[in-house]
């Protein structure tokens, strides 16, 4: 076991407490293995109240940090010491800038002058960050002088930390600094604007872009700590490709993301997780398709895409065509197999659409009625039986009941198409992923082999359909597709990989790029679409032919897709992750 050379580190970011993104789901997963490694570990996070009083958990402040906190309230800014509760409970200081915003416009003076950050018409969501970094700085410089002759490191992630990191380097502070960058803005910003970006890099001038696309201060910031940090690290080989060719400096040590392995279930467990959560999955295909018309829900595959609406860098676009190919071929083989696909995207929604609601209601009450009287329909179907008169079919059931069941029956049924949305949204005529499904003849026809449902909300186990939890939701499916173009990481395919499900990511992915050497060449569990280097066409094919391929799998060779998706999960647990960032630390002191 690698041994840290730091005494004290610290570890800033946005995200503590705070949940924005996935680099919550990074320093939340990691903190318990931090905890092996460093006695004295602390993050450093925003104090937002609301969420604080759900998150934090307030303790006695430490000796060290007594006379530092007074000293930081005598300039406006208030610090909270505790523990974030997650698994660890990790120690914790959330920074209260409010009464320092102020100074706004002489930190961002102060960085353009040592630093030629240009913030000079930033946005709030730039301006927030950056006075909170900063007050962050000052905390950081006053505990390296409370401190004097530790060796101290202080861990940065992302821009939003930039202004603690660069008002240390004006200090001139002993406390040595590593930073990550988990996706650079400017990649991100010009990917989902279409922009060829793999093809182009260092191609063109970084700074003339972020000024065309109006993300100059975040860019800059970026460049900036990237440049005056004494490690610097990032998520993956991809990213690192960005970084060197955006901000002018090549990753010192790969920081890759891992999960925390013990927090999801054993292979057994996810089978019963995967028949249960399956069984709430097809109850909701029920009362969403069969009022229009019924298919066989024992040949139905259930797959799914999850992810924010970035519609091109996460791969919907030629997601979308490569079902519409699906479907055709499907039907030109005249299989039984059909494919039920959801599109977990949250968007803006104005409630449940009513006829759905409808639908879910008949259902109910036809399996109301079904339940009241299914102690006796048992019965005498046991009596039957035994007296042998099976012969008379009615025997099964009560006129009455029988009467009863086909009024509401009748009351179920529709006429048209199932919808493929189950919420109203936001322009829902122009929206990018329902205009791509109709230009791709998705629009739930009776005679479609691939049904899609768009489902535009948070799986929190209490939506008003589902009801089931993200993981649950995912856990229901059998196949995930991720077809990336820009995914630093990208988790979800991991996440579904520990909950025993099979998954596609590209080799566009951190992820992505990091497993594909390490995939079994049989019913490999995840599926590696190949995106570099090939036209649109062609991966929009070749993704085709992966789903194509899955759907047809026999029961054996899915069940041998999950078994080895669950064991390549495993090569991604924090424990073998977390000596990277050791390494980083180490890095740092030694300089």
């Amino acid at each position: 076991m690698i041994k840290p050379n730091a005494d004290y580190l610290f570890e800033v970011s946005w995200e503590v407490c705070n949940k924005a993104g996935g680099i919550n789901t990074v320093i939340k997963t990691k903190a318990p293995y931090m905890l092996d490694y460093y006695t004295n570990y602390f993050l450093i996070g925003p104090y937002f109240k609301d969420k604080a009083e759900v998150e934090f958990q307030h303790a006695e402040t430490p000796d060290f940090l007594r006379g530092v906190f007074l000293e930081l309230k005598s300039l406006g800014i208030t610090c909270y010491y505790g523990q974030w509760e997650i698994r660890g409970e990790p120690r914790t200081i959330l920074v209260d800038f409010q009464d320092f915003y102020s100074e706004k416009n002489n930190i961002k003076t102060k960085l353009w002058e040592e630093f030629r950050v240009d913030s000079l018409n930033s946005p709030p969501d730039f301006d927030e960050p950056v006075v909170w970094s900063w007050c962050v700085g000052l905390l950081l410089d006053r505990i390296s002088q409370a401190l004097q002759g530790k060796r101290i490191v202080a861990h940065f992630h992302e821009w939003l930390t930039g202004g603690a990191l660069l008002y240390l380097k004006i200090r001139n502070s002993n406390i040595r600094t590593v930073f990550t960058t988990h996706a650079t803005m400017l990649g991100r910003t010009l990917a989902g604007s279409g922009f060829d970006l793999y093809n182009q890099l260092g191609k063109f001038d970084p700074l003339q872009k972020a000024r065309e696309y109006n993300i100059l201060a975040k860019h800059t910031m970026e460049v900036a700590c990237a440049q005056k940090t004494d490690v610097f690290t990032t998520v993956s080989e991809v990213t690192n490709l960005e970084t060197e060719k955006l901000l002018g400096r090549k990753a010192d040590v790969i920081l890759f993301n891992g999960i925390d392995i013990d927090r999801f279930p054993t292979i057994e467990e996810t089978s019963i997780k995967h028949v249960t959560c399956k069984g709430i999955i097809r109850e909701f295909l029920t009362y969403h398709f069969f009022p229009y018309y019924t298919f066989d829900l024992k040949h139905n595959l259930i797959f799914f895409f999850a992810s924010r609406y970035e519609f091109h860098n996460k791969g919907m676009d030629i997601l979308i065509k490569a079902l519409g190919l699906l479907n055709k071929k499907l039907k030109e083989t005249n299989t039984q197999r059909t494919v039920s696909v959801f599109f977990w995207v949250p968007m803006k929604t104005y409630g449940i659409k009513v006829e759905l609601l409808e639908n879910k209601n008949y259902y109910r009450h036809i399996r109301s009625l079904v339940d009241m009287k299914s102690n006796q329909i048992l019965q005498q179907i046991v009596n039957d039986f035994i007296s042998r008169t099976l012969s008379v079919e009615e025997s099964f059931f009560e006129k009455d009941f029988m009467k009863e069941l086909k009024r509401n029956v009748l009351t179920f049924q529709r006429s048209g198409n199932p919808s493929i949305l189950t919420h109203n949204i936001e322009n829902e005529a122009h929206d990018p992923i329902l205009q791509g499904l109709l230009a791709e003849g998705l629009d739930n026809k009776p005679d479609d082999k691939v049904k899609v449902i768009v489902y535009p909300v948070y799986l929190t186990g209490n939506d008003g359909l589902l009801n089931l939890s993200y993981y649950d939701a995912m856990a229901g499916c059998h196949f995930g597709i991720f077809p990336s173009y820009y995914e630093p990481w990208g988790y979800t395919p991991l996440e579904a990989a520990a909950m025993g499900i099979a998954s596609l990511t590209s080799d566009l992915s951190g992820f992505g790029k990091y497993i594909q050497n390490k995939l079994l060449k049989e019913h490999s569990g995840i599926y590696i679409l190949k995106r570099y280097g090939r036209t649109t066409e062609q991966q929009i094919q070749d993704l085709a032919e992966i789903m194509y391929r899955y759907a047809t799998l026999d029961h054996a060779e899915r069940v041998q897709n999950k078994i080895n998706a669950k064991y390549l999960s495993n090569l991604a647990d924090w424990k073998h992750f977390v000596k990277f960032y050791i390494v980083a630390h180490n890095k740092a002191v030694e300089k």
